[in-house]
């Protein structure tokens, strides 16, 4: 059965956590406050969080220096997965990946459908495997974080999840 197997050791994780906004200060920011408690409280280290406007140039800017920083293990971003114009966080990450974790989009949507139902449409949430560090794009809004860290990330990001989760593949990320 799926699930925390207590007798294993923790890992902790480095995860930087960007948002992506064109209106939120470290002050009004809940999306990244949110992140970064609930990481925190589950063990994680904050490695870094920033926040910068909806730019594609200055998100890929942003996570192309953790995805070079030895000490980020992972990347979670929220905001800019949206439809409008302003939305740029996937265009400007995707090219990035060398990897696109097809699942992560998949279970996101049936997480997000229990909480918003078929406005779950409107997002493109996206995960994918830069070089050995992990991204996760999530939208905006506290809801959302709260979705994709609860119910998806929290146990991925678990070295004791199992059956299997992603802790336990990092140091084959880079194997030829």
């Amino acid at each position: 059965m799926a699930g925390i197997d207590e007798s294993l050791n923790f890992k902790p994780v480095r995860i930087a956590v960007l948002v992506v906004s064109d209106t939120r200060t470290m002050e009004t920011d809940t999306s990244g406050q949110t992140l970064a408690d609930r990481l925190t409280e589950a063990g994680h280290v904050l490695a870094d969080r920033k926040i910068v406007i909806d730019d594609r140039q200055l998100v890929r800017q942003a996570v192309q220096s953790w995805i070079a920083d030895p000490k980020v293990d992972a990347v979670i971003t929220s905001g800019g997965t949206g439809l409008t114009g302003r939305d740029v966080t996937v265009e400007a990450l995707t090219p990035l990946f060398d990897k696109v974790i097809d699942g992560f989009s998949a279970v996101f949507h049936q997480v997000s459908f229990q909480t918003v139902g078929l406005s779950t449409l409107q997002s493109r949430a996206v995960a994918g495997l830069a070089g050995s560090t992990f991204v996760f794009c999530l939208p905006g809004s506290t809801g959302a974080v709260k979705d994709g860290w609860d119910q998806i990330l929290k146990y991925q990001l678990d070295s004791r999840y199992r059956p299997c989760n992603m802790v336990e593949l990092m140091p084959r990320l880079t194997e030829v």
